[in-house]
């Protein structure tokens, strides 16, 4: 009783700081300044990275991007930047899912280290920010929808399979997740996407039934990579920020691996439209 009570109190802080912060455009630059590098230091352990070169590289690209228009006065060479940005975060992902599929341990080289702690977490935070930034003037519903998406599709995974699970979907890394807990959960991220689209007023229904589908399969692999990373490092939880659910990459790891694909998908959208 009192470890749920602990669970459910920790919840409920983190989803009301992130609630709160995400309706005013600095603080949520701020508290997601915060999070990355606390997530950055929790994946350093968990790959056994001594180097604090990571943290530097963190606030350099957190720094450009965020601020590239305040410092420069101009936007000119951003669009490119944020490109070639999201062009190498995909790809070092795509090489993530590679080695999900294809080995009993994802190979941790010395070189990849830093390819990880750079394309993967911290361009992740550059993401959710430039996702926030959609219509050029801070708009934070897509970013909330997303994060919404990601409870949602967590929340109705783990009860679909809890209750009707049968078949294991990777039961060498994650033993408890089930293929109908994952259908199930991409099911009812489908069904809440429509309320989002119609109280959010952003996109319209189909496009967040795509990006509740994008955010669906690729927070489950996100959610399995960070799981396949504790496994190897041999830890339950990549750290005790949060009492009763572990680190905040536990937390994050979904919404993390799939900000890029997120990114890519409306950027195409612009393009069409």
């Amino acid at each position: 009783m009192k470890e749920a009570l602990i669970r459910s109190l920790s919840g409920l802080i983190y989803i009301s700081l992130l609630i709160t912060s995400i309706f005013f455009e600095q603080a949520l630059i701020i508290l997601f300044f915060i999070f990355g590098l606390i997530c950055l230091g929790e994946f350093k352990k968990l790959i056994q990275l001594k180097s604090n070169i990571p943290y530097v590289i963190f606030i350099i690209l957190y720094g450009i991007f965020g601020y590239w228009q305040t410092f420069l006065k101009t936007d000119t060479g951003l669009n490119e930047a944020i490109q070639i940005l999201m062009v190498l975060a995909i790809f070092v992902e795509l090489f993530l899912i590679k080695d999900l599929f294809s080995g009993k341990t994802i190979p941790l080289f010395s070189t990849k280290r830093f390819l990880l702690t750079t394309f993967y977490i911290s361009s992740a935070f550059v993401f959710l920010i430039l996702i926030a930034n959609y219509y050029k003037d801070y708009n934070p519903n897509i970013l909330l929808g997303a994060f919404i998406l990601v409870w949602v599709n967590d929340s109705f995974a783990y009860l679909v399979g809890k209750n009707f699970g049968k078949q294991k979907l990777f039961e060498i890394i994650s033993p408890k997740k089930t293929v109908e807990g994952f259908l199930g959960g991409v099911f009812f991220s489908c069904v809440a996407s429509y309320f989002i689209a119609t109280f959010t007023q952003t996109l319209d229904f189909t496009n967040w039934l795509i990006l509740s589908i994008i955010i669906s399969v690729f927070g489950t692999l996100g959610d399995l990579i960070e799981s396949k990373f504790k496994r190897q490092a041999n830890v339950k939880d990549s750290g005790v920020i949060m009492p009763g659910h572990g680190g905040l990459l536990d937390r994050l790891d979904s919404l993390i691996f799939a900000a890029p694909f997120i990114y890519l998908f409306l950027r195409i959208l612009q393009y069409v439209s």
